[in-house]
């Protein structure tokens, strides 16, 4: 039985939003769940997603919070 684990920082993809929507969830897990499917022919019902949503304060990379490395690289656009 696979699990697949998402990470995704909790920020909304709208205005106004900070996390993701329950379709945009079930969307994560179908299309996941789907892949598993596709690739290695594994039975959607017996295929695990987990989405953890994660603080931008708590992902970074580039040595910087991931905000302020996104300000960073806008800058430079």
């Amino acid at each position: 039985m696979p699990m697949i684990t998402v990470q995704l920082t909790r920020e909304g993809t709208t205005p106004g939003t900070d996390r993701l929507t329950a379709e945009e969830k079930a969307a994560i897990h179908m299309g996941m769940s789907k892949v598993l499917l596709d690739v290695l022919g594994k039975p959607l019902d017996w295929t695990w997603v987990v989405i953890e949503e994660v603080d931008p304060d708590n992902w970074g990379w580039g040595g910087l919070p991931a905000l302020e490395y996104r300000a960073k690289m806008a800058g430079k656009g």
